[in-house]
């Protein structure tokens, strides 16, 4: 997976980016940035307007999502917001010149660092039970053929212990979270004050899938994860795991809600009196409504990280 995504022929180095193959909520609606736009005032206030302000964008694809929350961001609030894209590609060319490319997340932040579907590219490692009732790593060959190797030892097993209960049935699957954990601990320990938010396809243990949910994903289908590099492979992420002391998650719907994105539609009059407003507010009615949509982006997780600072969501 840690090659197939990120190698030297890996999906996620693709000239075409992420963009060219599946749809986030930051490509659905420009909602989507202008309400982490809302979410950065918030931090910054509870902060108490420091004179540099930062907002870190993790996994930030072509920094689709930093580029909008700069322009939905008041003059004043931009003109102190230090901007950071997170990204293994090379940075886009065009790019806002205020926007920082990095490797890895950059040191001592001081505001908000936000990770939309990131987590579930964290490459896992894939248990199996096997005839015995014993987990065991699924092992995978370039061409995505699979066999059972040796069985689940160590802290991975006791992290399939505590996070994955339920019976030890032949066929059943589940990836193995431990290094989501680790990786989302690594970039809140970043945050001197501020907030961190992970976004992500989420489950909990009492709601675990029993053949996990490992997949692939290429030009807007879903496929085989074989990990050739020529598809995206991700799956689904044990937020509830992830969370640190103090953290809290919730489903993108209340989020955004929070956050002053509905899909409630505009009034009818407002068609006589100003058919193109309406129209206008019609068709974000929509796309609030889209990110919202229980079955769909509104299901998402978030995950909720406060460091030194209350909840600015209200938990």
């Amino acid at each position: 997976m840690e090659a197939a995504l990120y190698g030297p022929g890996g999906f996620y180095r693709r000239p075409e980016g992420p963009a060219g193959h599946f749809r986030t909520s930051v490509h659905a609606s420009a909602l989507f940035a202008e309400a982490v736009a809302r979410l950065l005032g918030r931090v910054d206030e509870a902060l108490g307007h420091p004179a540099s302000l930062d907002f870190v964008d993790m996994a930030a694809g072509r920094g689709e999502l930093v580029t909008g929350v700069l322009a939905a961001l008041p003059a004043d609030l931009a003109a102190r917001t230090r901007a950071y894209a997170v990204e293994i590609a090379d940075r886009p060319a065009g790019l806002d010149h205020r926007i920082e490319w990095l490797a890895e997340c950059p040191k001592g932040v001081t505001g908000l660092l936000f990770a939309n579907e990131w987590l579930d590219n964290v490459p896992v490692e894939v248990a199996e039970v096997d005839p015995s009732g014993v987990w065991r790593l699924v092992l995978v060959r370039e061409d995505g053929t699979e066999r059972l190797g040796e069985p689940v030892s160590g802290a991975a097993a006791e992290w399939l212990a505590r996070w994955w209960p339920g019976p030890a049935e032949e066929g059943l699957r589940a990836e193995i979270g431990l290094p989501r954990d680790t990786a989302w601990a690594s970039v809140v320990a970043r945050v001197e004050r501020g907030l961190a938010v992970a976004v992500d396809y989420a489950h909990t243990a009492d709601a675990r899938p029993p053949f996990g949910t490992l997949t692939g994903f290429r030009k807007g289908r879903e496929t085989a994860p074989v990990p050739d590099g020529s598809c995206d492979i991700t799956a689904h992420v044990a937020l509830d795991a992830c969370a640190l002391p103090g953290g809290r998650a919730l489903t993108q719907r209340d989020a955004l809600r929070a956050l002053g994105v509905a899909g409630a539609r505009p009034p009818l009059a407002l068609a006589t009196t100003d058919p193109a407003a309406y129209v206008r507010a019609l068709a974000s009615a929509g796309e609030a409504a889209e990110l919202t949509a229980p079955g769909g982006l509104g299901d998402f997780g978030w995950l909720v990280q406060p460091v030194g600072i209350p909840d600015p969501l209200g938990g």
